[in-house]
């Protein structure tokens, strides 16, 4: 063989090699689990100060990519310049925002890129300035995907974000919601937000050509409030949407909002697109981290009360792995956020609990729960011995605690009657079985509080600060929901005509909110308090109701 004739077949053998190891770094990057990470901070406040914005941090944990948040999107700084220079005109106020947004975000992404972590951003659609929307006079039309300038407009959006951000791994699509709270020069619009074949199924096209393959980017569209809770809209978005290795379908675990006692989601594991699934860690109707709230287990194993779904649905993550993996691409936590005002917590223990184990579980999902939690409890907590045991015992129980507590395992309850740092008048279901059983679940909650309280007291935490406040948060737990407990039973009191109870149980509740106003007093750590007068999201003050009721059976 002469030289020349080895030297070619050196250089194919080069060829080979480097388009088959390119070939395979692009298979791992679009197979190997994405674990994300994102601080939803409340829509019009200031934004959390938490050690989870820091990228460094998060990528200790297990992540490998950080979410920014609505008003950290590039959807809101981009300049539009290559589509009308007039639409945000320089020396204009709102020019002048965007260009700060800008900035501000470009500074993010450097501190994400340089932990070599992957950069996301979370932006509502559809989404355009006031400039724009006003000069070409579509008020009417921009929020329908269909129309031919807004799919233009669109484009130019995805190009414009991506060209002049080009750390931008990829875009997470919301259209279930619009938050314009930090967004003074924006508007945002979407028709027909249910309707696979009207918006979601043209609208995920159009991002999907763009995002996906012309740019090689990740896309990844959220079911929320779309098409998340109807199984039939959801494969006909699949079956219409030709898969692809950079589009995956975010979708929450359980049905509907993050309430426990909701169902297992029904869209997870179906249809032939990838999906990663959306976990909140300080769930913002169970006290945003303020007490122990260990939800980690329920998610990745399945809850209590998803035993009594039908056989043939999946009923937890773990399972949605082992019986669909070419489904599974990954976890996105929310480590903080949620809703809207209070609790604010200083401490972040409890979430940090259940953002690592999903965290480490996700990329981990050969290892059972349970493991994954005890190398919390050792690695993080430095806990040893029978310590491990009790905090295991004391976060399984916080579970069981927060459904009977808050609802019951058979959903006796509308859980939307308590939420952020407010408490409506209890929205119960009908019938004696349901009451009898509520009740009972409210006192099942307050027992199991009173024994959280109870380990936290006995385990060596081997700090005083954390010691502290796992007392603290824990007491906080059981004075909570002791008030929980006292308005159940004055609403069924109250429907049933008992004024001895009424009475019982009104006085009861005037305690039970003293003892827990006292909290800050022995605790330094723990959260902010629920208030008394605290309306917003809820229809039905639960005071202004007590109130009454004192005239009514005095």
């Amino acid at each position: 063989m002469n030289h020349l004739k080895l030297e070619k077949i050196i250089n194919l053998i080069l060829v080979v090699f480097f388009i088959g190891h390119n070939l395979g770094y692009a298979q791992n990057k679009n197979t190997e689990p994405l674990i994300l990470d994102m601080v939803h901070h409340n829509p019009g406040e200031t934004p959390y100060d938490s050690k989870y914005n820091n990228p460094a941090v998060i990528k200790e944990m297990g992540y490998n990519g950080k979410v920014y948040f609505l008003f950290e999107s590039p959807a809101l700084a981009i300049n539009w310049e290559s589509f009308d220079k007039d639409v945000l005109p320089k020396g204009s106020q709102d020019r002048k925002w965007v260009d700060e947004k800008a900035a501000q975000i470009k500074q993010m992404h450097a501190a994400c890129k340089a932990e070599n972590m992957a950069i996301y951003a979370m932006s509502d659609l559809v989404l355009f300035p006031k400039r724009l929307i006003e000069k070409y006079n579509i008020e009417d039309t921009f929020g329908d995907p269909n129309n031919e300038l807004t799919e233009q407009l669109i484009r130019v959006q995805i190009n414009e974000m991506f060209d002049q951000f080009p750390d931008l791994d990829g875009l997470v699509v919301r259209i279930g919601e619009t938050y314009l709270h930090d967004a003074p020069y924006h508007l945002g619009s979407i028709k027909d937000k249910k309707s696979p074949e009207k918006t979601i199924i043209p609208l995920i096209n159009i991002l999907k050509e763009e995002i996906c393959e012309k740019r090689d980017k990740q896309l990844i569209f959220r079911t929320w409030g779309a098409f998340d809770v109807n199984l039939e809209n959801y494969l006909k978005v699949s079956d219409a949407v030709t898969p692809h290795n950079n589009l995956i379908i975010s979708i929450k675990h359980c049905e509907g909002d993050f309430h426990r006692a909701n169902s297992f989601s029904k869209v997870i594991g179906q249809g032939r697109h990838r999906q990663i699934i959306e976990v909140q860690s300080a769930r913002e109707y169970e006290g945003k981290g303020a007490y122990p709230n260990y939800i980690a287990n329920g998610v990745i194993e399945g809850f209590e009360e998803h035993s009594r779904m039908p056989k043939e649905r999946i009923h937890s993550i773990k399972e949605f792995v082992e019986t669909k993996p070419e489904l599974y691409a990954g976890i996105w936590t929310w480590s903080r956020g949620g809703g809207w005002d209070g609790p604010y917590i200083k401490d972040e223990l409890w979430c940090d609990l259940n953002a690592w184990v999903m965290a480490q579980w996700g990329q981990n999902t050969d290892k059972t729960e349970a493991f994954i939690f005890n190398r919390y409890a050792t690695e993080r907590l430095g806990l040893k011995g029978n310590d491990l045991e009790k905090f295991r015992r004391m976060c399984l129980l916080s579970a069981e605690a927060v459904v009977r507590g808050r609802n019951s395992t058979y959903r006796d309850m509308n859980p939307w009657w308590t939420r952020d740092q407010g408490i409506a008048w209890p929205m119960v279901v009908k019938g004696e079985t349901e009451q009898l059983r509520n009740l009972a679940q409210k006192d099942e909650a307050v027992a199991k509080w009173k024994t959280i309280v109870s380990l936290a007291k006995s385990i060596d935490w081997g700090n005083n600060e954390t010691k502290n406040h796992a007392i603290g948060s824990s007491e906080y737990g059981l004075k909570l929901y002791e008030i929980y407990r006292s308005l159940v039973n004055i609403k069924y009191a109250d429907d049933n005509g008992d004024a001895k109870n009424v009475k019982k149980w009104l006085k009861v509740y005037d305690k039970a909110w003293e003892d827990y106003n006292n909290l800050a007093k022995k605790y330094s750590t723990i959260a902010t308090l629920y208030t008394q007068d605290y309306s917003r999201h809820i229809a039905n003050n639960a005071n202004k109701i007590i109130n009454k009721l004192k005239a009514e059976y005095k």
